[in-house]
């Protein structure tokens, strides 16, 4: 058996990087179709997952978790703070520094949100059995894992 048939493809021979990247694509498109009606962006809304999980982070530490650059953010938090999702407050101990939490209102369209989301997830899961939806999970985390973990022994890829 050659090493390209050993690789592990899709049904049509597609590499999986290839599929995870598709897949990602039309989970992004899907996602600004759902929150589009609630007048949020995709970027706005993983922000506020962010915060929701994470309160008080500065637009530094949020630009790290969101992977965007500092200016991205600092236009993202400045709408989001102008529409009321987000207020910020200095930090106490460094008041140069302005901390972002939800606010109430950005709560519950973050609530929205999650619920029109969570149909979409159910909608990309259908296809697959409870088993195989939670062993789906399981596998991505440890994929991502695999990929974004500094291996044991402090070396780098092979």
């Amino acid at each position: 058996m050659t090493e390209l048939a050993a690789r592990p493809a899709g049904q049509r021979g597609q590499r999986l990087t290839y599929l995870v990247k598709r897949l990602e694509m039309a989970e992004r498109a899907r996602m600004e179709e759902v929150l589009r009606p609630l007048g949020v962006t995709l970027h706005q809304y993983t922000a506020l997952s962010i915060l929701e999980r994470r309160g008080g982070l500065s637009s530094a530490q949020l630009a790290r978790r969101h992977v965007v650059s500092p200016q991205a953010m600092h236009q993202l938090v400045a709408t989001m703070e102008r529409d009321g999702l987000i207020e910020r407050r200095p930090d106490e101990s460094n008041r140069r520094i302005l901390r972002a939490w939800l606010t109430e209102h950005g709560a519950e369209v973050l609530r929205s949100c999650h619920r029109v989301v969570d149909r979409l997830e159910e909608r990309m899961l259908r296809a697959l059995t409870p088993d195989e939806a939670a062993a789906f999970g399981q596998a991505l985390e440890r994929c991502l894992a695999a990929l974004t973990e500094e291996p044991a022994d402090g070396g780098g890829p092979p």
